[in-house]
């Protein structure tokens, strides 16, 4: 834990809980409020804190740039590199400040919300600016609040959760959270042999499979654009540039899947897609990770065909 009873315990440390055999266990969110009254959530104002770095965080930016939110829902951003005290604010790389009094860090958000919070300080988090306190911080739950508890401000014509698809929609995240979404840092957390490998096969024989659901599917569910292809997208888009190398991912590489490469590619030319995502946030970040990368060195590489989408200058 990095924050117990509301006070810093310990340095940033990726590794969050794990078990007996060395696999990497994930913490669950603390705050996960919906927003009822959507009226006076616009009154008191709302800002998504997040890191480009982040696939969770940039779940919230993609939904949020598709259903027509970026006036209505403020963001700031955190340094992309992961310092001793966990995510930081700040001008590098386009970062911003928090834009709140004495808040330099993520953590200090988490306990102005609750002064005795034990458990880590993560991104994205949706924030109540007047009341200065966070709403929620499950990436799952924003998607939720963006698609359907702001409906009936963005109105939309796009449903990221159609009533139709539910079922489906569900099964299909359920299938690649474990495995995909999860599963590149249960392998680049393992701290045994045994949870590495474990966590490798598993992640490879899911991606065989959606290689071959994509040969002959558009979208990961139901032939439309849902909130599926956001949790795949962030994690593929990752991979190659990141997990690939830094978390030992290496049996293939995304461009090494034809039909999952056309996907990352088709939806990389959505406007929501391509300027939520970050290459240079994503690998400076990623290898800024001391206890993975000791030296601190971003390799150069890989210079893959979809960056030709993203406005972001990645020659250096």
């Amino acid at each position: 834990m990095m924050l117990v009873n509301g006070k810093w315990e310990k340095k940033w440390d990726p590794v969050q809980q794990k078990d007996r055999e060395g696999r990497f266990v994930r913490q669950s969110s603390a705050f996960i409020s919906r927003i009822n009254d959507h009226q006076g959530a616009l009154q008191k104002g709302l800002r998504l804190y997040v890191a480009y770095i982040c696939p969770w965080a940039t779940r919230t930016l993609i939904a949020r740039s598709l259903l027509g939110l970026e006036k209505i829902v403020d963001v700031k951003v955190a340094e992309p590199f992961l310092g001793d005290f966990g995510w930081k604010f700040g001008s590098q790389l386009g970062s911003t400040h928090s834009a709140v009094e004495n808040a330099d860090y993520v953590h200090e958000l988490y306990t102005m919300t609750d002064q005795q919070y034990t458990g880590r300080a993560t991104v994205p988090i949706l924030w109540n600016i007047r009341d200065k306190k966070i709403i929620n911080n499950e990436s799952a739950d924003i998607l939720r609040i963006f698609n359907e508890d702001l409906r009936p401000v963005h109105q939309s014509s796009i449903d990221l959760y159609p009533a139709k698809l539910v079922n489906q929609i569900d099964d299909f995240n359920s299938s690649i959270y474990d495995s995909v979404n999860n599963g590149v840092y249960k392998a680049g957390f393992a701290s045994s042999q045994h949870a590495y490998d474990e966590a490798v096969n598993i992640l490879f024989k899911r991606l065989d499979q959606l290689e071959s659901h994509f040969q002959s599917n558009k979208y990961a569910v139901g032939g439309q654009l849902t909130e599926s292809d956001i949790r795949l997208f962030v994690t593929l888009s990752r991979f190659d540039p990141a997990y690939y190398g830094l978390f030992k991912t290496n049996i293939k590489a995304i461009s090494d899947y034809p039909a999952l490469s056309s996907y990352l590619e088709r939806l990389i030319q959505i406007d929501a897609f391509a300027k939520n995502t970050r290459i240079d946030h994503i690998k400076a970040g990623y290898y800024s990770i001391k206890a993975l990368n000791p030296s601190g060195i971003v390799p150069k590489g890989p210079n893959l065909p979809w960056y030709q989408y993203l406005g972001t200058d990645l020659s250096s």
